[in-house]
């Protein structure tokens, strides 16, 4: 088990009338990622409604501010016991198979236009023995091809911009993997949240987008991005693509400022609990799911 400590700190000036936040900050309750404790402060104070999709899981906080500077901050402390598995063992579900969660996550989306991409998915992966392995090596094969440079593409930069353009930010690595995955007949979706372990040569603590592909009955972690330990992820929310779990949806005249994101990770090896590392095994936050 990872104990992980973190928090958000989040900036706005409310300009000329009241604006409308939807906030997917809180971190999500999973089989295996549950919250020891969390607190979400707003300056100045203001009503605050929290829900849970009871679809996807994820957490939001909605609130309404008046003109002038909010503050949000939001801290919370969680335990992550992942399930490990042997690679060889981890294999591709046949969609007559698939739980009806995972039919979502099939068909392209807004940013992962899989229908475009079967020939060129089919073609590089094709003849690779369906499992693990096969999804191992598209993720390897989007980092390989895909330059990580920090502001080079956009809110509209889609999988296919970024497997012509060759560069992009986590979310667009993580949107390429989960078009080619698609394009295959395999469940994958994009998931947002913090991650510990973070090279620094990549800058200061930000939110991450990596993937998780429905394999043998569970969702696996992998990270294209190649910027963070899976054992180290904290999942926030997950969707399509992008466009299902943006942190922060604002509906007003406001400017933003950058988050501030602190996380530590928190050892007590007497009682079981360690710091994120490296790991050969396929990894799971998710419980087992029964064939449809």
């Amino acid at each position: 088990m990872v104990r992980i400590k973190f928090f958000i700190e989040l900036r706005y000036g409310v300009a000329g009338f009241t604006s409308d936040f939807i906030l997917n900050i809180h971190a999500a309750q999973t089989p295996c990622q549950s919250v020891v404790n969390e607190k979400l402060q707003t300056t100045p104070a203001v009503e605050t409604a929290l829900f849970t999709d009871p679809t996807s899981g994820n957490r939001y906080a909605r609130m309404r501010a008046e003109p002038g500077i909010l503050s949000i901050r939001y801290d919370a402390t969680v335990e992550i016991a992942h399930h490990f598995e042997s690679p060889d063992k981890v294999w591709e579900v046949p969609i007559a198979q698939l739980p009806p969660e995972a039919l979502a996550y099939i068909y392209p989306s807004r940013y992962c236009q899989s229908d475009r991409l079967r020939q060129f998915a089919n073609t590089e992966f094709g003849g690779i023995a369906p499992g693990y392995w096969r999804v191992r090596a598209i993720q390897d094969w989007v980092h390989k091809h895909t330059r990580f440079v920090s502001g080079s593409t956009n809110a509209t930069t889609s999988a296919v911009d970024t497997l012509v353009e060759k560069v992009g930010v986590c979310r667009d690595f993580a949107h390429l993997m989960i078009a080619l995955c698609r394009a295959l007949n395999i469940p994958a979706r994009f998931a947002t949240g913090i991650d510990y372990g973070s090279d620094p040569a990549f800058g200061p603590t930000d939110f991450h987008a990596y993937v998780e592909v429905f394999l043998s009955g569970r969702w696996y972690l992998f990270d294209p991005s190649g910027m963070a330990l899976p054992m180290g992820l904290i999942r926030l929310g997950i969707g399509r693509d992008a466009a299902d779990v943006s942190f922060a949806t604002i509906f007003g005249d406001v400017q933003s400022y950058q988050p501030v994101i602190g996380i530590e990770g928190v050892a007590d090896k007497a009682a079981g609990i360690v710091l994120p590392q490296a790991c050969v095994d396929a990894i799971s936050t998710d419980s087992a799911r029964a064939p449809a």
